[in-house]
């Protein structure tokens, strides 16, 4: 098997590990809460807000630094030292005794956290350029089965296991994934080259990304692609009650319209990579944008479940080409060397949406509904396509030389 394919299986199974680690606390957090002996509801639904945002808060920040790193050290460097990291910190998590330990360790876990862009930098500039949008598909379909099966799977364990085993089962299978990427998983990366070019600090490598036109729209498509995905989740069950009533298997029909959209991007992922191969990747996103954002409207006027769902399908194949499109893009765009930097930003972008979709949505939907959350979110992703048409119309990928950068940096430390 060629090297890049074995990079790509064994990071797609990565993938799927550290997401579902992340997610499958989502089904019983309020419930391991509570066995720590938190009774009030209303404190226990505060500490499971503050438990599940705290990882993606710090994640926020630190992407960008571990990006820097990637890049001056190695993209598997920095990946070890993120499966690794999470490894001890999830089996931690078993021992937690109170929420503010919980709490403490989520934060320490979006801290050490930077396993996809250090994977996506690493497939990008190890992958033959003909294979990078079926490359970045298979790599988003492992996050996304993550995402999608990380709560069903700990939901699972905490019937089976109990709460607390699901973080032990979880470090060890994150630290068996460590143990085979760091056997198998091979980069090119000239170490010597590497220092020599990128010793500039984050806020120097940022202002240099920023004068590339394209990359800031870039950016901007990642947080609106989670913006607008997360902004009505939260409101999901109740717009599906209101559609179904309160008979039976109300919880079944909530769970599914949820799942649905990951699993039909799971999908088409690795299918939309593959034509962004062949017709280019611009099309591809400015397709996926238009179609993803006109999928809103009919489930703004959706009167049965059924319509519901096969909208939410729909959205869900649209969804599956941007983020793929987007990364293989941002390889194209970055200047040579700033590889993992670059995509470090993009992972602050989507950390980004992650926290602000479901706030202000919920925010909103006592003014609009989840009705007028839709709209928002359709006109959000059309404008989107707009402004991406516009530069990314550019058919030259400039790629400035990192040593003039380096040279307006007055000095080499971390930021």
């Amino acid at each position: 098997m060629a090297r890049w394919k074995v990079n790509l299986a064994v990071l797609c199974i990565g993938q799927f590990l550290v997401m579902s680690g992340m997610t499958m606390i989502t089904p019983f957090l309020p419930l391991y809460i509570q066995e720590m002996g938190v009774t009030d509801p209303h404190h226990i639904a505060l500490w499971s807000g503050f438990i599940f945002a705290g990882n993606f808060v710090t994640s926020f920040f630190f992407q960008p630094l571990w990006g820097r790193l990637s890049d001056r050290y190695g993209r598997k460097v920095m990946l070890l030292r993120s499966s690794f990291g999470m490894a001890v910190v999830m089996t931690l998590m078993g021992f937690a005794h109170d929420p503010t330990q919980l709490l403490l360790l989520r934060i320490l876990n979006g801290v050490i956290s930077g396993f996809m862009p250090a994977a996506v930098a690493l497939i990008s500039t190890n992958t033959p350029r003909e294979k990078s949008g079926f490359a970045m598909g298979m790599l988003q379909s492992g996050g996304v089965a993550g995402s999608i099966l990380g709560p069903f799977i700990g939901g699972l364990m905490a019937e089976w296991l109990g709460f607390r085993s699901i973080f032990y089962v979880t470090g060890a299978l994150l630290f068996g994934a460590s143990m085979v990427a760091l056997f198998l998983v091979k980069e090119k990366f000239d170490l010597a080259e590497a220092k020599k070019k990128t010793n500039i600090t984050i806020v120097e490598g940022f202002r240099v990304l920023m004068k590339v036109k394209q990359l800031p729209a870039l950016y901007g498509v990642t947080f609106v692609i989670q913006f607008s995905m997360l902004a009505a989740m939260p409101l999901i069950p109740l717009f599906v009650q209101d559609l179904h009533g309160k008979g039976e298997l109300l919880a079944f029909y909530a769970g599914l319209v949820g799942s649905v959209t990951g699993f039909s991007n799971m999908i088409a992922s690795p299918l939309l990579g593959r034509w962004s191969d062949r017709i280019g990747s611009v099309k591809i996103l400015a397709v996926c944008l238009i179609g993803a954002g006109l999928c809103y409207i009919p489930q703004a006027l959706v009167t049965n479940i059924w319509q519901l769902f096969a909208a939410r399908f729909m959205l869900g194949v649209f969804m599956g080409g941007m983020l793929p499109s987007v990364q293989t893009l941002i390889r194209s765009y970055t200047p040579n060397g700033m590889e993992s930097r670059s995509y470090g930003f993009n992972s602050s972008a989507l950390s980004l949406g992650n926290m602000m979709g479901p706030i202000i949505g919920g925010a909103l939907s006592g003014w609009v509904s989840i009705r007028g959350i839709f709209i928002m979110s359709c006109i959000m992703l059309l404008g989107n396509a707009l402004w991406v048409r516009r530069t990314l119309s550019d058919p030259q990928l400039p790629k400035q030389t990192i040593q003039k950068a380096g040279s307006a940096s007055h000095s080499g430390d971390d930021t």
